[in-house]
């Protein structure tokens, strides 16, 4: 029988006096200095009176404490509630936590219990500019190119999102280095040391530059990703879940090879599919190229399309209780971002954006692509002087007017601009220029009049044909305020106008005409 005043768990399974054990004492960590107290290095020492163990660790709040500095933490925070486990598991997912958070937000970790007012909070947007390359990939061609450009915008006015792709053929100025694809402004930046007042240090600078001075876009915040943070992260969480809806039937077929699978890189019905790190990886890769391909019409335009509805897949996928309640994926979750993401964001600033964006539905985020804004291209083919294939306004070389007005229009606070709604008046009564008139009243509304003109037939009361097909909610109701409740989906006018609504003002307009003119 085992004496109870002894142990034998030592490497030379001799009994050893209970009181002799071992106690993990932490050390100051040279590496990083401005964490503080860390957990990634520990030294065994021994003997230690038993006395010793039990007294409590001066340097963390007493557990009553700890219990109310947390209690009204909501539960879904994900950067806090990892930081939680690691002040209170410590040892190594601890460490872990506290080392990677440190690689991309830099500064003390107990500032994610701090909140910073956001840049671009002010004017109720806040613009962030993600670029991914595949600078972990050795063997890639041109790996320091951002194949993928997108803009994530987020109003805290109407706690909407939208999410932005620029195609990285798009054909432009550099400063300093002429007329190139906007893919290169990174490389162009890093290789140059990018310094300029303004905008970000580096390569990312010289792509913010590029995009501000072309799109008319503010922007306050980076994130560079490469592909293995996309893969690794999927993975870490489980997989997602997308559905697949391509315009072939067939679904979607590219059958460049997969080096790392050995078989095509996709292969996917149209309808549901659970997806790994590695099949969403090839997803975002994708476009078609191959002349076999199937399912990508838009090819490169497909491709962006893909990777915006995967990103909302992982985001709405990471906050999960599955994930938020499982140490190893949040561990996963964190060498996955903390290896293969540089940001400038510091934790502060990502508390305070955990607090604007908690309230956003992910089904309601907003996927624009310049080839389809409102149902219009404003992207045209170009072949360069030296023969490269690339893309350039619609409305001719360097003329961004068009593209800057359709960002312009989803960034506005206004829900009708977010809209765009098109409008067609037409004139039901035997009065001339009512429907002019009608024209100045719906412009200081932020309304466009696409059309003025004479409706079939006079009638009494003013009829708003809704075209939008719900689409447009915020319009209908501020026709309805201006114009009154008589609304109906029916459209006699669809042959002759597209438009998403036709106001047919009746006489009841006169009335309203001569009262407001002679009040004034």
């Amino acid at each position: 029988m085992q004496n109870k005043n002894f142990s034998i768990n030592n490497s030379n399974n001799k009994p050893v006096p209970r009181p002799i054990q071992d106690v993990i004492v932490r050390k100051q960590s040279a590496k990083f200095p401005d964490i503080g107290m860390t957990l990634s290095s520990y030294q065994k020492v021994s003997p230690v009176p038993t006395k010793l163990l039990n007294m409590p660790n001066p340097l963390l709040p007493r557990p009553r404490r700890l219990k109310r500095l947390f209690s009204n933490i909501p539960y879904k925070r994900i950067a806090i509630i990892i930081s939680i486990l690691a002040l209170l598991i410590g040892g190594w997912l601890g460490g872990k936590f506290l080392y990677n958070t440190h690689k991309i937000f830099g500064g003390n970790i107990f500032n994610v219990l701090k909140t910073m007012k956001l840049h671009g909070e002010d004017v109720g947007r806040i613009n962030i500019l993600l670029a991914g390359n595949s600078a972990d990939d050795a063997g890639h061609d041109g790996a320091n190119l951002t194949d993928s450009i997108m803009i994530v915008s987020l109003d805290t006015v109407n706690n909407k999102v939208f999410m932005l792709s620029i195609p990285r053929d798009l054909w432009l100025n550099i400063p300093g280095y002429g007329h190139h694809k906007i893919n290169e402004a990174y490389v162009d930046g890093l290789n140059d040391n990018f310094s300029q007042s303004g905008y970000f240090p580096g390569g990312m600078g010289q792509l913010q530059q590029v995009i501000e001075q072309n799109l008319g876009i503010t922007l306050n915040y980076y994130a560079l990703v490469n592909y293995s943070a996309f893969k690794e992260s999927v993975d870490a969480v489980g997989g997602i879940d997308v559905t697949i809806a391509s315009s072939d039937k067939r679904g979607l077929f590219d059958p460049s090879i997969d080096w790392t699978t050995k078989g095509p890189l996709v292969k996917l019905t149209n309808g549901p599919h659970h997806l790994t790190g590695e099949q969403s990886l090839d997803l975002a890769r994708a476009r078609g190229d191959d002349y076999r391909s199937y399912g990508f019409a838009n090819s490169d335009f497909d491709r962006t399309l893909n990777q915006r509805m995967m990103l909302v897949a992982l985001k709405t996928k990471a906050v999960t209780a599955g994930v938020l309640a499982n140490p190893a994926k949040l561990s996963s979750l964190s060498d996955a971002i903390g290896n293969n993401v540089k940001t400038n964001f510091n934790l502060s600033e990502v508390r305070r954006l955990y607090d604007l964006s908690k309230n956003i539905d992910p089904n309601s985020i907003q996927s624009l692509s310049l080839n389809d804004a409102n149902g219009k291209n404003l992207l045209a083919n170009y072949t360069s002087s030296d023969g490269q294939s690339a893309l350039i306004p619609s409305a001719g070389l360097d003329t961004f007017n068009s593209i800057q007005a359709f960002i312009t229009q989803h960034m506005s606070a206004n829900p009708v601009v977010q809209e765009g709604a098109t409008v067609v008046l037409l004139n039901a009564t035997a009065t001339a220029g009512i429907a002019s008139k009608a024209k100045i009243s719906l412009a200081a509304q932020n309304i466009g009049v696409a059309y003025v003109g004479d409706a079939k037939a006079n009638q009494a009361t003013t009829t708003i044909i809704d075209a939008s097909n719900g689409r447009m909610p915020a319009t209908k109701a501020l026709l309805q305020k201006i114009y009154g409740k008589n609304v109906t989906t029916a459209n006699p006018y669809s042959s002759l106008y597209v438009s998403d609504f036709i106001v047919l003002l009746g006489s009841d307009q006169l009335t309203t005409t001569a009262t407001t003119t002679t009040t004034q």
